[in-house]
């Protein structure tokens, strides 16, 4: 009985397998915006070295790429889904639950820009000036009060900065950009009041909710997944700013400017070490499951880790990713080529 239940199993993986094969041999990428260009200048690298074909990539931002990537095994789900944000308990447990396996694969690091073209007014902010810029509601007057954002103006917000209407455009909330914007900026800022610091402990979804919510009035506009969009809508506009990755900053340097951070600029150096404070890191995750079934995919992870891609000299740094340092490269090499399974 166990000779055949044995082989009635292998029979079913054997078919599945053949199954994805028959019906796909082009390795299918998802996710992030702020990574699909990293990843785009590796599949094309890929696809004229190797005789695979060439991946095919679409940028449907960190959280919908996951989403799609974690709908189950097979010809129509995702081989990889790029992440500029760390997966969530949320969804890996939608992984886990159609027994995916993921391999976690980290590229390097990317600083979230907040810019503006250099037309307009270079500024210095800080993660307080942001929150209560784009905040829906703010601290009031009495300690524990909050009120509907009243600011109409940056110099409303802080006397140093310039009297320009606040109208910032920014990612939508399946956006990996956006979460990290959340994350470091939002909640940092709105950790500067001891009252709502102190939430965080004593009622984390009314700080949660206090931190992450953003404007509706017109202050904060959702732009899309389309980074590039953003930046030709800021060239319209000299007196808006936009959050975008460090890279299409660096990519659109002769017309775009980064905002200081507390008299921090933006820079491959200061993301690198680690003295610009809104910076993190850039993965992929890898659906065990498809490696060996659908052709390429290792050989398609170990061409990003590639000596030729990686490192200050790789083709990666010169699109703008910062790369990871030798130590964390040799890690992550030996983490892929042990095939070796995530967990949370």
């Amino acid at each position: 009985m166990k000779k055949v239940l044995l082989s009635a199993a292998m029979m079913t993986v054997t078919a599945l397998s053949a199954t994805i094969v028959q019906a796909r041999d082009q390795i299918n990428i998802v996710g992030s915006s702020t990574v699909y260009p990293f990843a785009t200048v590796v599949a094309e690298r890929f696809g004229r070295a190797t005789n695979f074909a060439t991946p095919t990539i679409e940028s449907t931002g960190s959280g919908g790429g996951l989403k799609l990537f974690c709908d189950g095994v097979g010809a129509n789900t995702p081989d990889i889904t790029n992440s500029s944000s760390y997966i969530k308990q949320s969804q890996y447990d939608a992984c886990a639950e159609n027994d995916i396996d993921i391999i976690e694969v980290k590229i390097g690091y990317d600083g979230i820009a907040f810019a503006n073209s250099k037309q307009g007014n270079k500024i210095d902010v800080s993660q307080k000036d942001l929150f209560l810029a784009l905040a829906a509601k703010v601290p009031g007057a009495k300690n524990g009060e909050l009120i509907e954002n009243p600011y109409k103006t940056w110099k409303d917000v802080n006397p140093a900065l310039p009297n320009v209407a606040i109208r910032v455009l920014g990612p939508p909330p399946t956006s990996g950009t956006r979460a990290a914007f959340v994350e470091l900026v939002m909640q940092k800022g709105c950790a500067k009041f001891d009252w709502i610091s102190d939430l965080k402990s004593s009622d984390k979804k009314q700080y949660l909710e206090i931190c992450d919510s953003m404007r509706e009035d017109g202050a904060f506009v959702e732009a899309g997944e389309n980074d590039n969009l953003i930046v030709q809508k800021l060239e319209a506009d000299t007196t808006s700013f936009g959050i975008f990755g460090y890279s299409f900053l660096d990519q659109n340097s002769d017309k775009m400017q980064g905002a200081s951070f507390n008299g921090v600029d933006i820079s491959f150096d200061s993301i690198s070490d680690g003295t610009y404070p809104v910076s993190r890191p850039l993965h992929f995750f890898v659906k065990k499951n498809h490696i060996g079934v659908i052709p390429g995919v290792l050989e398609y992870v170990n061409t990003f880790l590639s000596p030729a891609a990686q490192g200050e000299e790789g083709y990666l740094a010169e699109k703008g990713l910062i790369p990871l340092g030798t130590a964390e490269l040799k890690a992550m090499r030996a983490s892929v080529a042990a095939q070796q399974v995530f967990k949370m």
